[in-house]
């Protein structure tokens, strides 16, 4: 009998949603015994705008490139809260055949994967890690600042991205386009 990821995230999604938090992400892998099912959790974004509120980030100093919405504020006891409930009407709900198998539940951490587009827009000005499917320009790994978010194309401004130019090397390009039906990874870079 196969797992169902949908029906799993559809379940997750709800129990979620009863402790102020969404579901990021739905992993599951390994075979007979050592099978495990991941779920990476976040704030919903009702909670994180909470958290924004000036008389809750008072004393809290961040680079001036990073807000409190980008962090989640996901916690220990965010996750154990959410796994003790999950895990028991998972139980109960049978979506896992078998009797043996891992849940664990943690944030999608500092260098987080983007899906969605939601996800690109909520992180604008944030620099990321773009791995793409087809070469763009001769290449298919960038890092960059999320300077503009389309329908169909992101925009990076590549003259942010840290990385060390030897003394005889200019950057041709400040800023690249690729569209989103290219990119086959995003992930956040730390910038702490």
């Amino acid at each position: 009998m196969a797992v169902e990821i949908d029906k799993i995230r559809a379940l997750a999604d709800r129990v979620a949603a009863s402790h102020g938090l969404a579901v990021v992400e739905v992993q599951f892998a390994g075979a007979a015994k050592q099978r495990c099912l991941r779920i990476f959790i976040e704030k919903d974004a009702k909670t994180r705008a909470a958290l924004a509120a000036p008389d809750e980030t008072a004393g809290l100093k961040l680079p001036e490139h990073v807000s409190v919405d980008q962090l989640a504020g996901t916690t220990v006891e965010d996750c154990q809260a959410f796994s003790d409930d999950f895990g028991t009407v998972l139980d109960v709900e049978d979506l896992i055949p078998g009797q043996e198998y891992t849940l664990e539940v943690s944030s999608p951490g500092l260098d987080r994967k983007l899906y969605l587009h939601e996800d690109y827009v909520r992180f604008t000005g944030s620099m990321v890690k773009v791995r793409t499917i087809q070469p763009v320009n001769g290449n298919s790994h960038w890092q960059g600042r999320i300077a503009n978010v389309g329908a169909d194309v992101l925009e990076l401004d590549l003259s942010t991205a840290g990385k060390r130019k030897s003394k005889t090397e200019k950057r041709t390009e400040a800023k690249i386009s690729i569209a989103f039906s290219n990119i086959s990874k995003a992930n956040l870079v730390p910038e702490i």
